[in-house]
């Protein structure tokens, strides 16, 4: 992003949430109604039941604000690492684990996702439940599609999406709750991750990612299986730098663009049984104790089309271990 065009999405943030207090649609707004007009033609939705409901939908500040945020701090690996990976949620992980250790298993081993990438997922995302957001989807969806002008587009999509969920699924429209930007339940999906990957694991009719753990763990290894996870693959590897490694680290990307051998002859050092021609990169990452490095293989980067950020996937695997260490030491 250039200087002038981080100014102008500043500039453009700053008059949102200068200028916009809490307040319902107003349904004849221009782009709500250009909105209705087009779900019901692309859609044949009820147009008195698509004002109806978005008659009720709140434009936040407070999501506003929220979604700004991010922008404003770029956490390093060592600061993100340590909202994570912490004595608490590992030992609340074991916790989790060993109560749901039946349906657990059987949905690894019915998937080829193992245990601990879902409880890795399960606890970066939402702590285990803990915190999945207390807004309504609509308004998250509603405001950030209408209101902040820099990612309408997607958030329009996912609110169509939302509201094709809810005609599908029977659900009340104005009882969902998620995050400040419409990620839904334990597994924080959006709605057009929830309408493609959710899976009703209980056979009771319902795609439950809410209150059901089956559903939960069942539609995340679903997401997983779809987006090509390899069972029983290595996720990534400790890496050093050796004489024969020339310049600088490349810089991190969510696509890999080597393979082990290529790696290994530019002179990064790692252990793996994967075969010489599997993808690969090299992540470079600020820690604690200075720069680290990593290489991811393909199932690393299957972890990051969950959430796109190479820090993610690492935190999610490294949780996801320290959890199934734990479990081992309470059962010795």
């Amino acid at each position: 992003m250039t200087p002038m065009l981080k100014k102008n999405v500043v500039t453009v943030i700053a008059l949102i949430l200068t200028s916009h207090a809490a307040s319902a649609f107003d349904v004849e707004r221009d782009d709500v109604r250009e909105f209705i007009d087009s779900m019901v033609e692309k859609h044949a939705y009820d147009r008195a039941t698509l004002e109806s409901v978005l008659g009720e939908a709140e434009s936040k500040e407070s999501i506003l604000e929220a979604i700004a945020r991010p922008a404003e701090k770029t956490l390093q690996w060592d600061g993100y690492r340590k909202i994570f990976i912490t004595d608490e949620r590992i030992k609340r992980g074991a916790e989790f684990w060993r109560e749901n250790l039946d349906e657990l298993t059987r949905i690894s081993e019915s998937t080829g996702v193992s245990r601990e990438i879902l409880v890795g997922i399960i606890g970066v995302e939402t702590y285990f439940g803990r915190i999945t957001g207390n807004y309504r989807v609509l308004d998250a969806l509603a405001t950030l599609g209408f209101d902040y002008p820099p990612r309408s587009k997607f958030f329009l999509s996912e609110l169509e999406q939302f509201l094709l969920l809810v005609r599908e699924e029977g659900m009340e429209a104005t009882s969902a709750t998620g995050s400040y930007a419409g990620a839904m339940g334990r597994p924080q999906f959006m709605p057009s991750s929830y309408r493609a990957y959710a899976v009703d694991s209980t056979n009771d009719g319902k795609r439950d990612i809410w209150d059901n753990w089956s559903d939960v763990m069942g539609s995340v290894a679903n997401y997983f299986v779809r987006h090509g996870w390899v069972p029983g693959a290595p996720v990534a590897a400790v890496a050093t730098l050796g004489a024969q490694w020339s310049g600088d680290p490349p810089e991190n990307t969510l696509t890999p663009k080597e393979t082990v051998t290529s790696l290994s002859h530019q002179g990064v050092v790692f252990s793996t049984t994967l075969a010489g021609n599997e993808k690969s990169q090299l992540v470079t990452l600020e820690g604690e104790d200075g720069t680290e490095y990593w290489v991811g293989f393909h199932n690393f980067f299957v972890i990051t089309r969950y959430n796109r950020s190479v820090m993610y996937a690492l935190a999610v695997h490294q949780l996801g271990q320290e959890i199934a260490l734990e479990v081992a030491r309470g059962e010795m």
